[in-house]
């Protein structure tokens, strides 16, 4: 099944999967923020289907809050408000999107010496229960 994207609805998808690996590059900072982002994005960049289409590029012109509480005020809701929209539209994209962010995290916090941070794990938290809201 195909969906059907607005430019609205490709932003708030491409906002919401660079943001989340954003918000984790800034809540691993004591680490590698460098790594966190690096082995993100490549996760993203790795994604397949219509969603994979989307995440292929990240989002344009975006200006992310200057702190991570301002930041995941834009990212999170942009993370339900994308999940909400796929499963609309096709449950198998809105699968698709949500395993897409969970490997990006997974992938982030593998790069950690020994266990991640309790920062880094109650990010990856907040954002999973965002992708589960919808």
């Amino acid at each position: 099944m195909s969906i059907t994207l607005t430019a609205q609805d490709t932003q708030t998808l491409r906002i919401a999967g660079w943001g989340a690996i954003s918000l984790m590059s800034a809540a691993g900072a004591a680490g590698s923020a460098h790594k966190v982002a690096t082995e993100g994005s490549i996760a993203l960049t790795s994604a397949t289907g219509q969603v994979g289409h989307v995440l292929a590029k990240a989002p344009k012109g975006v200006k992310y809050g200057k702190t991570v509480a301002a930041l995941a005020d834009q990212v999170l809701p942009a993370l339900t408000a994308s999940m909400s929209l796929l499963q609309q539209q096709d449950p198998a994209e809105a699968d698709n999107f949500r395993r897409t962010v969970t490997v990006a995290l997974e992938a982030a916090t593998r790069n950690q010496k020994g266990r991640p941070s309790p920062t880094l794990t109650e990010m990856a938290r907040k954002i999973t229960e965002a992708l589960d809201a919808a």
